[in-house]
């Protein structure tokens, strides 16, 4: 399969880059002549000089700019679009709207989210309804080239948007914030950073491949009378979960 993205920054170029690292043959455009020719050295890039090029090459096109570019970009290419496949990366241009624009083509939804850039994305893929089992399967190969896929029922996208779209930055500030601990007892930041990051990539890695209930995995780490124990209850007394839930549900009532 022949691939195509529109659009070249942050987002849009890590799925390039995984792609490319990969050796699937993708055509790039970007109005930015820079970040096109970024691309350059790949043996499998194609770097093309409008989108309209990138659209007659490619067998899949991921649509990468920002959301209000959409309705722009599927205008120039609107009639250029016969049996490809079309895919939006916002939840802010879903399928309804595709079909309102297009027509009655071949359209997906994939969500990465940051972590591509490192190829270590979990992309939600909802697949419209002229998407073939064969074509579903062939997407989800390819967009594996920059970390894990799941197939998300379309009345789910919201919520596996707020949840895993927005966790990077989630975790981040938790990152920040107990580093910032830690240099107010005495560590260097930079080796706080080092061993926080390790922490949480450790204990995510162990929830995803032991496949126990955090909450097990949490009573594994924590003895009576212990320090993790009195930590617990500090977080609980500043409302940690509430925190979290509460985030999560103020992005679904927008």
């Amino acid at each position: 399969m022949k691939m195509g993205i529109i659009g070249l920054g942050n987002m849009g170029s890590a799925m390039a880059t995984g792609l490319l690292d990969k050796n699937i043959k993708t055509y790039l455009y970007d109005r930015n002549a820079d970040k096109r020719e970024s691309f350059k050295e790949y043996e499998s890039a194609e770097i093309v000089e409008s989108e309209i090029e990138v659209v007659k090459n490619s067998d899949a096109i991921i649509l990468a700019v920002k959301p209000y570019a959409y309705d722009e970009v599927l205008d120039k290419i609107k009639d250029e679009v016969e049996d490809q496949i079309l895919i939006s990366v916002t939840s802010g241009y879903d399928l309804e709207k595709l079909e309102a624009k297009l027509g009655d083509k071949k359209f997906l939804m994939a969500l990465p989210n940051t972590p591509a850039k490192i190829l270590k994305s979990m992309t939600g893929i909802c697949p419209g309804k002229n998407i073939s089992e064969d074509e579903l399967k062939e997407i989800r190969e390819v967009l594996k080239a920059f970390g894990e896929t799941e197939i998300i029922e379309e009345k789910n996208i919201k919520i596996y948007e707020a949840v895993c779209g927005c966790m990077p930055a989630y975790v981040y500030m938790f990152i920040e914030a107990a580093a910032d601990s830690a240099v107010l007892n005495g560590m260097k930041r930079e080796m706080a950073y080092k061993c926080i990051s390790q922490a949480v990539l450790g204990a995510a890695s162990l929830v995803k491949e032991s496949g126990l209930h955090p909450g097990v995995l949490k009573d594994q780490v924590t003895t009576p009378g212990g320090t993790t124990i009195k930590g617990l209850k500090s977080l609980e007394e500043d409302g940690f979960r509430s925190s979290v839930i509460n985030a999560v549900d103020s992005i679904m009532k927008n």
